[in-house]
């Protein structure tokens, strides 16, 4: 069990506070069907946590005479298929959120989303008139693994990188926590243990965190292996 003080939470979106990338993972290899380019399941799980267009730009050579924006606005098209793998909120997460909130700790959400697609989430969930700040992928000019983001969050929320606490679910998201400065607790909703190992904690859902005073979160059962 570990108790952990703080000034202010910042969350990402997918993967973390709502669980989407079983929809995200679908979306992306329809695209990559779309055009009959191969992939596995590897580099489609490497796409968790960064910009669209930043990661279809690292693989725009397997789609000639296609720009990353072209391909993103195709890959976001199949959204709101019918058949496309339902939505739900991380356990604990609305709860969790709502327990800072009224402890009076700081807001925000970092997400690789655009603000539409962002607002939409966090309202569906019951929470975006408690959070005091979403930085989106458009309010940025480098996405994660860069820290600009979680920076750009400390800063607007005035509290200083290191007394926030940052919640991520990728490999990208925690390394731009850690790179700002802050708390990492990785949160095993998409990514196996290992693939979180330079966060500071890691949980298997927010049921295993808790708002005590201080404020300060506890820690019930950090996952290790």
């Amino acid at each position: 069990m570990a108790v952990i003080g703080l000034g202010a939470a910042v969350f990402d979106l997918d993967g973390t506070l709502v669980d989407t990338e079983p929809r995200n993972r679908v979306m992306w290899s329809r695209l990559f069907d779309a055009h009959g380019v191969a992939h596995d399941e590897a580099l489609i799980a490497s796409f968790a946590g960064r910009r669209g267009t930043e990661v279809l730009a690292d693989v725009a050579h397997l789609f000639p005479g296609r720009t990353a924006e072209e391909l993103f606005a195709q890959a976001i098209s199949y959204e709101t298929l019918p058949d496309m793998p339902a939505v739900a909120p991380v356990p604990g997460a609305v709860g969790l959120v709502r327990s800072l909130a009224e402890a009076g700790v700081p807001l925000a959400v970092v997400t690789s989303g655009q603000r539409p697609y962002a607002e939409g989430l966090l309202a569906g969930l019951g929470i975006r008139d408690l959070l005091d700040l979403v930085v989106t992928a458009g309010d940025v000019v480098t996405g994660k693994p860069h820290p600009e983001g979680y920076l750009a969050a400390a800063r607007d929320l005035d509290v200083p990188p290191e007394e926030t606490i940052g919640f991520e679910d990728a490999p990208a998201g925690v390394a731009a926590v850690k790179a700002a400065g802050m708390t990492c607790v990785g949160v095993v909703t998409t990514q196996p243990v290992g693939a979180l190992a330079e966060a500071d904690h890691v949980v298997a859902d927010f049921r295993e965190v808790d708002v005590v005073p201080g404020p300060a979160l506890r820690v019930r059962r950090p996952v290790t292996s």
